[in-house]
């Protein structure tokens, strides 16, 4: 198949890039103008500069295409920027799934996010459920990931938790640490995105996304410093300083946190994800195991 990648230049992008490759397909990377260098196989694919937000691109970059893969999102806003959930998860996606239709595309890969729902809820997850919403409403053949957090080598979490482990002897943790998270290796997302293409039982389906368990938030930091080989002293901070201090500097890129980011770390993500498992033949990986595999 000829595939069209959305941020194939991201930590997520490159491994789908490489997978799609490995599964003898033609991939047009659709990339902002600057960010080529971060495209690991650029010279295996056919970049094409653009923007999920500028339709004539998107247009120009899916034609010919038998399948589109969308991959772009964020987990922070900024609106001073104009860089806002709205625009990012919901028009960049509607732009996308129109883009793909135009196109004749066949099929369609989205990543979504583990706990899209409705209101009442964080606006990541409102337009996380809002974009899902409109690709299932577009008569294209999708497939839906919601993923927990996805870790590996050049993630912006995991990988900033092992760089404090490595320098310093404790770990601040935000309350009583034990709300949980459900870390999925990024080679196995990336290889289910590849198989989702040809798989007919993974067509029109919706798949939660994550490791073979849920672990408490203390349990993810004391692991990464077993397999790093360090020991760490967890530092639990209050809950209620944590939110003032984002709710005053989160606005602020320096700063690690949003109110946004704060209440939905708090909420724990984590699902079941047996199906997923199954139906794309792959095999569970304990986090453990998958730090070990590049961070030792």
């Amino acid at each position: 198949m000829r595939v069209l990648v959305t941020g194939a230049s991201g930590f997520v992008g490159n491994e789908v890039v490489r997978e799609l490759l490995a599964a003898g397909h033609q991939v047009v990377a659709l990339v902002r103008p600057g960010s080529e260098k971060k495209l690991r196989d650029r010279q295996l694919v056919e970049v094409m500069p653009g923007d999920c937000l500028h339709p004539e691109a998107l247009a120009r970059a899916a034609a010919g295409c038998d399948a589109v893969v969308h991959l772009v999102g964020i987990i922070r806003e900024f609106p001073g920027r104009g860089i806002t959930f709205e625009a990012v998860h919901v028009q960049a996606t509607k732009n996308v799934v129109d883009a793909a239709k135009s196109a004749g595309a066949q099929r369609y890969l989205h990543m979504s996010a583990l706990g899209a729902r409705p209101e009442p809820a964080d606006p990541y997850h409102v337009t996380n459920y809002l974009a899902d919403e409109y690709v299932m409403a577009s008569g294209l053949t999708y497939t839906i990931f919601r993923p927990s957090v996805i870790y590996g080598p050049g993630d912006q979490s995991i990988n900033l938790f092992a760089h404090q482990i490595r320098r310093l002897f404790f770990f601040p943790v935000i309350g009583d640490g034990r709300y949980q998270l459900q870390p999925a290796p990024v080679w196995t997302v990336a290889l289910a995105f590849a198989r989702a293409l040809e798989l007919p039982g993974a067509e029109n389906r919706i798949y939660e996304v994550g490791g073979p368990e849920p672990l408490a938030f203390n349990d993810i930091v004391q692991t990464i410093a077993q397999v790093l080989g360090r020991r760490v002293k967890l530092m639990h901070q209050p809950v209620w300083c944590m939110r003032v201090a984002a709710n005053l500097c989160g606005r602020f890129r320096w700063f690690p946190l949003s109110p946004g980011q704060l209440r939905m770390l708090l909420e724990g993500s984590t699902c079941d994800p047996t199906d997923f498992y199954h139906d794309f033949g792959l095999t569970p990986v304990s986090f453990a195991a998958g730090l070990s595999s590049y961070l030792s």
